[in-house]
């Protein structure tokens, strides 16, 4: 069976929730990037993560973590999800300490055929309400692959087959290159992720998936070398320079990608140039690991 025949029957119709921008998700996040507070401004970009967090009883999640049935994760077997990255645009930014509504829709589920195998591209789109005005709309590209576990794995363990590196993200180029290096940014932040980071982080977004904070279950299961930081911190930093850096400027938009995985202890680099606006996260041997732009 191809991943399409498992989706015949999945067509999951929108969802609209509620939730408080309130500021203490914001300046939590804040004291774990040692990031300047966000008091008297609108929520940055993509701050947005930390509100309307979905919390599903502990019996309700799978081996990995991550919940084993959920409105828009699609039906297909030994599921494994990987995140390509995305696109935001603010029109106005979201308000602290107001109710805000958020309306979520599939918008798009695209199978392709990847170097690992049959993949599935899709994108949810969520769109940002406050006092019925259309604050922001901010689009996920996912990837979901069907993975089943190996001989050895525990149940419902995902593997990468013999030989197999760990996976990236969709289309991730081996030898993509970052452009100008991380010396010659005007704007750089050196950053190595540690287990505190990724825990603290999982935390701030109900992030439950075990490859950022299991260390067994990460390598023995999974088959990652180490820990996996996770690719919405490393937008999150990518937008940290721009925030920090061009002061007075409200940036209205960001598009990233993410292409490869960094790992826990990995040093690692994010650059960027006020005059194009782009925005990278670099290896130290200055290998592209993400990319973003930011107006």
């Amino acid at each position: 069976m191809t991943l399409l025949d498992y989706l015949r029957d999945w067509q999951p119709k929108p969802v609209t929730s509620e939730d408080v921008i309130s500021p203490q998700p914001a300046a939590a996040l804040a004291a774990v990037l040692d990031a300047p507070p966000t008091a008297g401004e609108a929520l940055p970009l993509p701050w947005q993560w930390l509100y309307f967090l979905e919390w599903p009883p502990q019996a309700a999640l799978g081996l990995d973590g991550h919940p084993a049935e959920g409105h828009f994760l699609p039906p297909i077997p030994h599921r494994r999800r990987m995140i390509a990255g995305g696109r935001m645009r603010a029109r106005r930014g979201l308000e602290m300490g107001r109710p805000a509504v958020r309306t979520a829709e599939l918008t798009a589920v695209t199978p392709k055929e990847g170097r690992t195998g049959e993949l599935l591209f899709v994108t949810v789109r969520y769109e940002y309400r406050q006092s019925g005005e259309l604050r922001l709309v901010d689009e996920q590209d996912l990837v979901y692959r069907s993975d089943p576990p190996t001989e050895g794995a525990a149940p419902g363990g995902a593997l990468p087959q013999p030989g197999e590196p760990a996976p990236a993200a969709a289309s991730a180029p081996a030898s993509a290159s970052a452009g100008p290096t991380a010396a010659d940014a005007a704007w750089r932040l050196a950053v190595t992720a540690t287990p505190p980071l990724l825990f603290r982080f999982s935390a701030l977004t109900a992030n439950a998936h075990r490859i950022h904070y299991d260390q067994r279950y990460c390598t023995d299961v999974e088959r990652y070398p180490g820990l996996v930081v996770h690719g919405p911190l490393l937008a999150v930093l990518m937008a940290e320079l721009p925030r920090r850096h061009a002061l007075g400027r409200r940036i209205t938009g960001l598009t990233y990608r993410l292409r490869r995985p960094v790992f826990e202890g990995e040093p690692f680099v994010v650059t960027g140039s006020p005059e194009s606006g782009q925005l990278s996260v670099q290896d130290a041997s200055g290998r592209l690991r993400a990319e973003a732009h930011f107006t």
